[in-house]
């Protein structure tokens, strides 16, 4: 079948199918954050298991504003497909970091380290989409990043690698820390909220 031109309707609809999963990843990470405030001497929370929930809000609001420029494109199942299971890897990072029951740990810190692995090989497939995402928008919007894109796809490869390796809290936290600052700074300067 040959690409139809880009037909606002269909955007649509994609859009809310991608949106009920962004929406529930979202629900996972308010609702986990909630638990500490509803219950907070049931599980002791750990503020580098917090950091990572914060961006994987700030990820998940950049990646439902970012989509929109995928309404120019001519949709195919497989396009959808692929940006399905872009969206279903921020679920998947999130139901990892806020599970229904954590009783066997001893809090969220003991918690994040034991499933790291986990949480680190989603967030490095999503880095993979991303870049595979950004090629689909054109050669030209992919360039438009600059050399700090792909030198940005390979440092979150190598961190995401050591991160699942190493159980190392001084390393997790400076990751954890380095990694909201430069997301921020992302969003700032990607859509000139400063200027």
């Amino acid at each position: 079948m040959e690409p139809t031109p880009p037909d606002p309707a269909v955007f649509i609809h994609i859009k809310v199918a991608i949106g009920m999963v962004v929406s529930l990843a979202i629900a996972s990470v308010l609702t986990g954050v909630a638990r500490f405030v509803q219950h907070p001497h049931r599980h002791k929370p750990d503020w580098i298991h917090l950091a990572w929930a914060l961006s994987m809000l700030l990820s998940m609001l950049h990646f439902w504003w970012w989509e929109y420029r995928l309404s120019a494109l001519s949709w195919r199942f497989e396009l959808y497909l692929f940006v399905m299971c872009f969206a279903i890897l921020y679920y998947l990072m999130c139901a990892v970091l806020f599970p229904s029951d954590i009783a066997e740990y001893d809090g969220y810190g003991d918690y994040f380290m034991s499933r790291r692995r986990w949480f680190f090989a989603l967030l490095a497939v999503s880095v993979a989409f991303d870049g595979i995402d950004s090629l689909l928008k054109g050669r030209d919007h992919f360039a438009a990043f600059g050399i700090e894109y792909p030198l940005r796809i390979t440092a979150y490869f190598v961190l995401a690698g050591v991160a699942a390796w190493t159980a190392n809290r001084r390393f997790h936290a400076s990751l954890a820390v380095g990694n909201v600052l430069y997301q921020l700074s992302w969003i700032l300067r990607g859509f000139d909220v400063l200027a």
